[in-house]
Parts: structure tokens; sequence; C-alpha cells
């Protein structure tokens, strides 16, 4: 599938980094792991001079296109003036500005440097706004790789239990036992079980994190009421409900999940398509929420203000809110979702299509998907198998039928139609 360059670089880099890789989602396997050369717009180049249509887009962060110019001007321009600092500048003040803007829930924002750093410092801050210790979060969720919220998530489904009394499966090893104290896990969708475990613990629950749909796994939708629940729940109990939407933010709508759907939680976590790849990540929410912070409560980082993050957020956000980035971005992806499913309905494959046109998956031979039990059930090796055929031919969505396909501004017609017509091929090949 890859090239002699590709398979000689894993093999040097497994010397001096495990695995080979600097994050094990980026490990497929030996041999069929890719390396990448360079990208730009909608494509990308492995180190073999292979060109693909990207549609994993750094796993969702790309929402313009690789190396969008007006986004890398705008760093350039900045970090001439210098890098990093100890002191606030005039420029993230304006990115703080332009989030509370666009996003319906949030009044005031703290920046940080990931996605995993957003959730635990919202964690925190919901823990001692509340005076509570227990976290609930769903089955499936992905919120990072602190301890908190590290169950739960990639296990077999079979160790998670009867879902009446679900068990929290720690993600890692090295996650000390002690953490299970402080989380409870339930499936996502699961209304009667939330309200069950709201009853019970209401009142030593902390904060309900969750994702308007499962980010990293196969981006399972919210049914209808879910997340209104979750609403209802956690202020009839007076617990937080942080929307993590650092896969979301300012990809499925300018104002992300929250104007999506309608809905205002009380923290909100943000990374991605924030800054179009440069490192970058925010969490906001109510003024007299956040406003515990630096009354008691901590919060920072050196690089939380690093100037090529706020420099590409300071620039996403601009071109987000001046060009038609999302419209775009959803005309095509639907289009893309439609063609796929009439592949697989003339192939006689029976699929679901879950997520958002900007943000979407599939799952194979199943019926019905709204949570990870369920997704679980699909056809995982047909899955692959298709997606390896399609990286073949140039058309590369993620190895992990887990991980959603992503788009960005600059996927063109072209890339749409040449994507079917790739699909419309190995599909009627895998399944021969």
């Amino acid at each position: 599938m890859f090239g002699s360059k590709t398979q000689s670089l894993q093999v040097r880099a497994q010397k001096v980094i495990p695995l080979g890789v600097n994050s094990n989602f980026r490990f497929w396997g030996d041999g069929v792991t890719p390396y990448v050369e360079r990208s730009k717009g909608g494509y990308l180049w492995d180190v073999d001079g292979k060109k693909y249509i990207d549609y994993r887009m750094a796993f969702g962060p790309i929402i313009l296109g690789h190396s969008y110019d007006e986004v890398d001007q705008k760093v350039i321009e900045e970090i001439q003036k210098g890098v990093l600092f100890a002191m606030t500048g005039e420029l993230e003040v304006a990115v703080a500005e332009m989030i509370v803007e666009m996003s319906p829930a949030i009044e005031m924002v703290r920046m940080a440097c990931s996605g995993t750093e957003a959730t635990m410092h919202a964690i925190r801050v919901a823990r001692a706004y509340t005076g509570r210790e227990l976290i609930v979060k769903f089955e499936g969720n992905y919120h990072g790789f602190h301890d908190h919220t590290l169950w739960s998530t990639y296990a077999p489904v079979e160790a998670y239990g009867n879902p009446r009394s679900p068990i929290a499966v720690p993600a890692s090893s090295g996650i000390p036992k002690g953490m299970r104290e402080f989380i409870l896990t339930l499936p996502f969708n699961d209304f009667e079980g939330f309200q069950r475990v709201m009853r019970s613990y209401g009142d030593q629950i902390a904060a309900v994190i969750s994702e308007p749909c499962q980010g990293n796994c196969a981006a399972i939708n919210p049914q209808n009421g879910f997340l209104e629940l979750i609403r209802s729940e956690t202020e009839k109990y007076g617990c937080v409900f942080i929307l993590d939407e650092v896969k979301t933010g300012f990809r499925i709508a300018n104002g992300g999940a929250q104007e999506y759907y309608g809905i205002k939680p009380d923290l909100v976590t943000y990374a991605k398509a924030l800054g179009n790849g440069y490192p970058v990540a925010a969490f906001g929410g109510s003024k007299e929420i956040m406003s515990i912070i630096g009354h008691g409560v901590a919060q920072g980082g050196t690089y939380t203000n690093n100037k090529p993050g706020i420099a590409g957020a300071y620039a996403t956000l601009s071109v987000l809110k001046a060009k038609p980035v999302l419209k775009t971005i959803e005309k095509r992806g639907k289009r893309l979702m439609d063609g796929l499913k009439d592949i697989f309905d003339e192939n006689d494959i029976p699929s679901v299509f879950t997520g958002y046109p900007a943000m979407f998956s599939f799952s194979l031979n199943v019926d019905k998907i709204t949570c990870q039990r369920e997704w679980a059930r699909s056809d995982h090796a047909l899955y692959l198998k298709i997606t390896q055929k399609a990286i073949s031919r140039g058309v590369m969505p993620d190895f992990d039928a887990r991980e959603p396909w992503f788009l960005c501004y600059e996927h063109s017609e072209a890339d749409i139609d040449d994507t079917l017509n790739v699909y419309a091929e190995v599909v009627k090949e895998a399944k021969g």
C-alpha cells in the first residue's frame, strides 16, 4: 500500500520513537503506517511522493485546508514579532472576543494548547464551582488523554458490563485504580439510564461531560432530545454541563453544536478547527463559573498564549466569519455522504451514516447505531478492506472505522467526484 521510503522511515523511526509515531492513533501497524512529506489544500503527499485526497485532516483541525495562505501569512507576520511571552498581548484578547461573539454559551474564555488540556481544566473548574468530585461521561466518548476521563473509551464493549450498571474500564495501563471513584459511565443516548444515575447521584456529581456526537466512535449523533435531557437534568441537580466541542467547534456551525442544536451548556471546550492546525485550544462558559479561575482555582500553562496558535486562531476565525466556509463544506460533504450511501445500496451492503457533512462516518452491515455497544456489531473487517483499497488508489480516510471523515473548505467538487469513482470500484471489489 505504501512505498519503500515509507517502509524504511518506519524502521528508522521505531528505533527512537515508541511505535515509530508520536501518538498511538497514528500507528496503523508495521508496514502499513503512512509517513507524510507535505500537504496543501485537500491533499497530502507521503514520503514516497504519492498524492492522496486527505479525509483525515489531521484528525479534524484542518477546516480551511492544509497550508491555507491567509492563516499561514498571519502566523508568519506575528511570529516575526516574537513567539512566546510571559505576559498577555492584544491578539489574545481579540481571539477571546471572537470566540465569545461566535459561541452562544460563552461569556468568558481561557486559552490552552490542546483539547486534552481544555477538558482537564474545564473539569477542575466544574469541581471547584460545585464543590463535588464525581464526573459522568459516556462510553465511547473521548475527552483527551488525562486520567480523569480516559475511561470506557476504546475497550471491547463486552468489558462494559450490563447497561443498567456499567463498569468503568480504564483505557490505559498506568491510570490509578483510585480514579474510578470519581467517574460514572453510561451508554450514549441512554435516556432512562442517565435519568436513573442522576436520581441516584445527582447531588454528588460535579459535571456531566459529553461530546455532541461521538467524535471518536463513528460520529454517532445524539438522538432527539438527548442533549436537552443532559441540560435539564444538570440544571435540576446543580451539576455543570460540559459540552466537549473539541471536534465539532467551528466545524459543524460557526457557533458549533451550541448553535446547531440550540443548547446552552455551562462550559465548552475547543481545539482542532479553532486554529486550522496550529496548536491552540480554549475552554469557556458563563461569567459566573469562569470568574472563579484565579480565585483559589488554578489554570495556566507556559504555552497557552503561544503566538503561532493564537495567530492561527485569529486568522481562522476571521476567515470563518468572512467566507461561506461551512456552507460550502456542508454542500460538498452532503453530496459525498449521499454518493457513498448510493454505492453501498447498489452493492446490497447495509450502511448507517452518522455525523454531519463536515464530519461523518458510516458503519456497515448494521441497521442502527446509537451508541458504542451497537457500533461494535458493525462490520469492521469490511470497512478496513474497503479503506485499504481506497488508500491504494489515492483516497485516504482513517484506517480506524471509529474515526470520522473530515472535509475542508478546499476539497473541491472534483475531489468528491474522484472519491465517489474510487469507492464505486473498491466497494464492488471488496464485496466480491
